[in-house]
């Protein structure tokens, strides 16, 4: 079959993508400078501030996180604002009200505040009582969250944001159902994930662990797409668990969390002395410690990007093979770009440094070389 054809990305699609990303580059920027500012120039001011108001060490680590959290929350904020609620009304994407957007801050702040202050305990409670062998605790804990996260995920923490059904769709379920046959996929069900209260763009997801492993299907690409086009984005969320992409995520995760926690730990013993710190592990270091991690995590994604694609590649494949319903596969995916407002021929440095799925050209164009 020849690759449908697939205009390019009109003025208003390109003005959308542009600055989104130079949100999340001004995102990155802000957040960078800060951590910098308090970690590399603000230790000495900072040590002597708490230490004054705070003579407990688990009371510094509290006002630390707090400073923190709060700089960083108020630098990005009005870029997250102008970015997820502006932004997508100005191109017609978002029917969200403001104060469903500022509710939905709220909520994350009520949820973050709680698990981020718990992580901090454990972190610092490793870096106290295991100085030498923290980062290898740190490791095995990070996984232990991961794995626990996992299983809540779909549960407990995405019903907080979205509301999230069981399909009800007789016939549908009976099509999809016959797609994850001899798979060995177990999962609850398949669940209409209600976006449309939020955006006019569709997405699907492949959620939970174990017994509390479902599809997840949002009811803007129930509603506008086919049953047969429904099936190839069904089909290609069952290959993630085909191609057991979770557990090797999971894995992934692990060797490099093990890399982030060891390059902290090289980084406060060098540096934490000379930059006024009286001890690696004290908590006014703590901007020392996120920045490294930043810093890591920055390195790190483009590889992480690139393994994520191979991953989506590998589930296009296994859609079209699974279907054999190229047309289907190409109309779905010719949809999904125009209601997520998608550029089809991104700049490839862009795509290399920030996308974890293909241009849409190019999944596009794998249905020709993999069904002919």
């Amino acid at each position: 079959m020849a690759t449908p054809y697939l205009e390019s990305a009109s003025p208003d699609v390109k003005r959308y993508q542009r600055d989104k990303l130079l949100a999340s580059v001004a995102n990155l920027i802000l957040t960078l400078a800060a951590l910098s500012v308090l970690a590399l120039w603000g230790g000495p001011a900072l040590r002597e501030t708490v230490y004054q108001a705070a003579p407990d060490r688990w009371l510094r680590l509290i006002v630390v996180g707090a400073l923190c959290a709060v700089v960083l929350e108020v630098l990005t904020l009005p870029i997250s604002f102008w970015s997820g609620f502006i932004l997508e009304h100005r191109h017609g994407l978002s029917r969200q009200t403001l104060s469903a957007w500022l509710w939905k801050q709220i909520k994350g702040w009520l949820i973050g505040a709680p698990l981020g202050l718990a992580l901090l305990f454990g972190l610092y409670s490793l870096l106290w009582y295991f100085p030498d062998t923290w980062w290898i605790w740190a490791t095995l804990g990070w996984l232990a969250l991961t794995l626990l996260l996992g299983q809540l995920l779909p549960v407990l923490i995405l019903p907080l944001f979205y509301k999230v059904t069981p399909l009800d769709n007789a016939s549908l379920l009976e099509r999809l159902r016959k797609l994850a046959e001899g798979t060995g996929l177990f999962f609850k069900g398949i669940y209409r994930l209600h976006l449309s209260a939020e955006t006019r763009k569709a997405n699907a997801a492949l959620a939970g662990l174990g017994r509390t492993r479902r599809v997840l299907l949002g009811d803007t690409l129930l509603d506008d797409f086919t049953p047969e086009e429904i099936e190839v984005v069904f089909a290609h969320e069952v290959g993630h668990h085909v191609y057991r992409h979770l557990p090797k995520l999971i894995a992934w995760s692990v060797v490099t969390s093990a890399a982030g926690f060891y390059l902290v730990n090289q980084v406060l013993h060098r540096s934490a002395a000379s930059l006024g710190y009286g001890a690696f592990n004290e908590p006014t270091a703590l901007p020392l410690l996120l920045l490294a991690l930043t810093v890591f995590g920055l390195i790190l994604g483009p590889l992480q990007n690139a393994i994520s694609r191979f991953f989506e590649r590998q589930c296009d494949a296994y859609a079209l093979r699974r279907t054999r319903n190229a047309e289907a596969y190409c109309s779905a995916f010719i949809k999904l770009a125009q209601l997520n407002k998608a550029d089809p021929d991104p700049n490839p440095w862009v795509v290399w440094l920030h996308y974890d799925h293909p241009p849409i050209r190019q999944r596009l164009a794998l249905a020709e070389q993999v069904l002919g």
